[in-house]
Protein backbone atom coordinates (compact mmCIF):
# COMPACT_ATOMS: atom_id res chain seq x y z
CA UNK A 1 0.00 0.00 0.00
CA UNK A 2 1.21 3.50 -0.85
CA UNK A 3 1.09 5.82 2.16
CA UNK A 4 1.73 9.04 0.24
CA UNK A 5 -1.50 10.98 0.44
CA UNK A 6 -5.20 10.77 1.29
CA UNK A 7 -7.68 12.10 -1.25
CA UNK A 8 -11.44 12.43 -0.99
CA UNK A 9 -14.01 14.14 -3.17
CA UNK A 10 -17.40 15.02 -1.74
CA UNK A 11 -20.35 17.05 -2.92
CA UNK A 12 -21.64 19.70 -0.52
CA UNK A 13 -25.03 21.29 -1.01
CA UNK A 14 -23.89 24.87 -0.47
CA UNK A 15 -22.00 27.53 -2.41
CA UNK A 16 -18.19 27.55 -2.41
CA UNK A 17 -18.37 30.74 -0.31
CA UNK A 18 -20.24 28.91 2.47
CA UNK A 19 -18.04 25.81 2.27
CA UNK A 20 -14.90 27.97 2.36
CA UNK A 21 -16.04 29.57 5.62
CA UNK A 22 -16.76 26.12 7.11
CA UNK A 23 -13.27 24.78 6.30
CA UNK A 24 -11.37 27.93 7.31
CA UNK A 25 -13.06 29.68 10.24
CA UNK A 26 -12.50 28.47 13.83
CA UNK A 27 -16.15 28.90 14.84
CA UNK A 28 -17.18 26.54 12.03
CA UNK A 29 -14.24 24.10 12.30
CA UNK A 30 -15.14 23.25 15.89
CA UNK A 31 -18.62 22.21 14.76
CA UNK A 32 -17.37 19.33 12.60
CA UNK A 33 -13.69 18.63 13.28
CA UNK A 34 -11.71 19.51 16.43
CA UNK A 35 -13.25 20.26 19.80
CA UNK A 36 -11.45 23.62 19.86
CA UNK A 37 -9.85 25.70 17.13
CA UNK A 38 -7.91 28.94 17.26
CA UNK A 39 -6.35 30.19 14.07
CA UNK A 40 -5.97 33.20 11.86
CA UNK A 41 -7.20 31.98 8.42
CA UNK A 42 -4.68 33.99 6.38
CA UNK A 43 -1.46 32.80 4.69
CA UNK A 44 1.21 32.44 7.38
CA UNK A 45 -1.40 32.53 10.13
CA UNK A 46 -0.82 30.07 12.94
CA UNK A 47 -3.09 28.43 15.43
CA UNK A 48 -3.91 25.37 17.46
CA UNK A 49 -6.64 22.78 17.19
CA UNK A 50 -7.50 20.63 20.16
CA UNK A 51 -9.11 17.21 20.21
CA UNK A 52 -10.79 16.38 23.52
CA UNK A 53 -11.51 18.52 26.56
CA UNK A 54 -8.65 21.04 26.79
CA UNK A 55 -8.86 20.99 30.59
CA UNK A 56 -7.86 17.31 30.75
CA UNK A 57 -4.45 15.66 30.24
CA UNK A 58 -5.95 13.44 27.50
CA UNK A 59 -6.58 16.45 25.24
CA UNK A 60 -4.36 16.63 22.20
CA UNK A 61 -3.40 20.14 21.03
CA UNK A 62 -1.94 20.31 17.53
CA UNK A 63 -0.32 23.42 16.03
CA UNK A 64 -1.10 24.40 12.46
CA UNK A 65 0.06 27.00 9.96
CA UNK A 66 -2.11 28.34 7.13
CA UNK A 67 -0.37 27.97 3.76
CA UNK A 68 -2.98 29.23 1.33
CA UNK A 69 -6.22 31.18 1.83
CA UNK A 70 -7.86 31.92 -1.52
CA UNK A 71 -11.59 32.38 -0.91
CA UNK A 72 -13.74 30.74 -2.13
CA UNK A 73 -11.45 28.37 -4.05
CA UNK A 74 -8.74 26.94 -1.81
CA UNK A 75 -7.75 26.70 1.83
CA UNK A 76 -4.68 24.76 2.95
CA UNK A 77 -2.65 24.37 6.10
CA UNK A 78 0.26 22.40 7.52
CA UNK A 79 -0.10 20.42 10.73
CA UNK A 80 1.40 17.46 12.60
CA UNK A 81 4.72 19.15 13.28
CA UNK A 82 6.62 19.65 16.50
CA UNK A 83 5.68 22.66 18.58
CA UNK A 84 8.22 25.46 18.36
CA UNK A 85 9.39 24.69 14.81
CA UNK A 86 8.34 26.30 11.56
CA UNK A 87 6.14 24.00 9.48
CA UNK A 88 7.78 22.87 6.23
CA UNK A 89 7.36 20.20 3.55
CA UNK A 90 9.80 17.93 5.40
CA UNK A 91 8.29 18.11 8.90
CA UNK A 92 4.52 18.40 8.51
CA UNK A 93 1.44 17.22 6.67
CA UNK A 94 -0.33 19.48 4.15
CA UNK A 95 -4.14 19.54 4.12
CA UNK A 96 -5.81 21.18 1.12
CA UNK A 97 -9.48 21.89 0.48
CA UNK A 98 -10.11 22.76 -3.19
CA UNK A 99 -13.65 24.02 -3.84
CA UNK A 100 -15.25 23.88 -7.28
CA UNK A 101 -18.78 25.15 -8.04
CA UNK A 102 -20.98 22.26 -9.15
CA UNK A 103 -24.64 22.94 -9.92
CA UNK A 104 -26.18 24.58 -6.86
CA UNK A 105 -23.42 23.21 -4.62
CA UNK A 106 -19.71 22.62 -4.31
CA UNK A 107 -17.41 19.76 -5.19
CA UNK A 108 -14.87 19.63 -2.36
CA UNK A 109 -11.59 17.95 -3.23
CA UNK A 110 -9.70 17.10 -0.06
CA UNK A 111 -6.04 16.09 0.03
CA UNK A 112 -3.68 15.36 2.91
CA UNK A 113 -0.10 14.82 1.78
CA UNK A 114 3.41 14.61 3.18
CA UNK A 115 3.32 11.30 5.05
CA UNK A 116 6.46 9.94 3.36
CA UNK A 117 8.30 13.26 3.68
CA UNK A 118 7.98 13.14 7.48
CA UNK A 119 10.68 10.45 7.53
CA UNK A 120 8.77 8.14 9.85
CA UNK A 121 9.91 4.52 10.10
CA UNK A 122 7.65 2.14 8.15
CA UNK A 123 5.51 1.01 11.10
CA UNK A 124 4.91 4.58 12.29
CA UNK A 125 4.16 5.74 8.74
CA UNK A 126 1.55 3.01 8.30
CA UNK A 127 0.00 3.68 11.71
CA UNK A 128 -0.19 7.44 11.17
CA UNK A 129 -1.54 7.10 7.63
CA UNK A 130 -4.27 4.64 8.67
CA UNK A 131 -5.15 6.80 11.68
CA UNK A 132 -5.59 9.84 9.42
CA UNK A 133 -7.63 7.86 6.86
CA UNK A 134 -9.95 6.76 9.67
CA UNK A 135 -10.11 10.30 11.06
CA UNK A 136 -10.97 11.99 7.77
CA UNK A 137 -13.48 9.25 6.91
CA UNK A 138 -15.19 10.17 10.19
CA UNK A 139 -14.89 13.97 10.03
CA UNK A 140 -15.54 14.81 6.35
CA UNK A 141 -19.13 13.46 6.45
CA UNK A 142 -19.64 15.60 9.58
CA UNK A 143 -18.60 18.63 7.50
CA UNK A 144 -21.36 17.80 4.97
CA UNK A 145 -23.95 17.37 7.75
CA UNK A 146 -22.89 20.60 9.45
CA UNK A 147 -23.12 22.59 6.21
CA UNK A 148 -26.59 21.14 5.62
CA UNK A 149 -27.73 22.27 9.09
CA UNK A 150 -26.09 25.67 8.62
CA UNK A 151 -27.74 26.29 5.24
CA UNK A 152 -31.18 25.12 6.38
CA UNK A 153 -31.00 27.39 9.45
CA UNK A 154 -30.33 30.52 7.39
Amino acid sequence: MEYGSIEREIYVEATPEVVYEVVSRPEHLREWWPDEAELEPVPGGTGVITFGDASTPEAKAVPLTVVEADPPRRFSFRWVYDEGVTASASNSLLVTFDLVPSGAGTLLHFTEAGFREKGWEAAVLEEQYLDHVSGWDHFLPRLVSYVSRLVSAS
